[in-house]
């Protein structure tokens, strides 16, 4: 069985799609999924990038088409009331349900991704925070020390793994991100030669001509 690790944020609707799609697409693969939450905030300002929904126009194209993807796979997705939104509370609660050393099981990580997504309603909502607070078997206090240094060296980890958005699926040394990559992640599981390390690392040895100024 190969263990792969899913890297995320509540906040992307890209993640929690991957995140439903993921047991069909990889259906008749032997793995188990390490859920390995992170703020994506904390990548973009490492890589220097903006997200999505910080760009008007991108941020607008992001909700029509994460609607559609959800529309045409069957899966329940109502817009979040507000978004961006700050996504701190969700993960600390996700950190804070892990076991020590361990990472969120597939339940905590669902039931946070389905409040964001399937709702319609403020994820920031504090009756609704503190509902979900409730519901999940919480082994720490979110709110503790512990936990917000838990979720800073998951992000810091994760930059130094070289990722730089979510959703990222990691299988050994490879990263694969996106929604899209799914099927990609699925033929390396299988064994596909496509996949060999020399293959693999040639596909990035060209050399940028042009690089743009910040």
């Amino acid at each position: 069985m190969k263990a792969i690790d899913f890297y995320f944020d509540p906040i992307s609707p890209y993640a929690y799609l991957s995140f439903e799609r993921l047991p069909q697409v990889l259906a008749g693969c032997s793995y188990a999924v390490n859920y390995r939450p992170l703020l994506f905030a904390g990548l973009l300002n490492h890589w220097g990038q903006k997200g999505p929904a910080e760009i008007g126009p991108k941020r607008a194209w992001t909700m029509r088409q994460v609607a559609w993807l959800g529309h045409r796979d069957g899966i329940a997705l109502q817009l979040p009331a507000v978004h961006p939104f700050n996504p701190l509370a969700l993960l600390r609660l996700l950190i804070a349900s892990a076991p020590e050393g361990g990472t969120p099981n597939r339940h905590a990580v669902e039931q946070v991704f389905r409040h964001v997504w399937a709702t319609g309603a403020d994820a920031n909502d504090p009756a609704r925070l503190q509902a979900l607070h409730e519901l999940l078997p919480l082994r720490q206090d979110p709110q503790s020390d512990a936990v917000k240094q838990a979720l800073r060296a998951a992000t810091d980890a994760a930059i130094a793994r070289g990722v730089f958005g979510v959703p990222t699926i990691a299988v050994d040394e490879r990263l694969f991100w996106g929604v899209d990559a799914l099927e990609m992640v699925a033929a390396c599981l299988k064994g596909d030669a496509w996949f060999e390390p020399a293959h693999w690392e040639s596909l990035a040895a060209a050399t940028p001509g042009v690089q743009r100024r910040r």
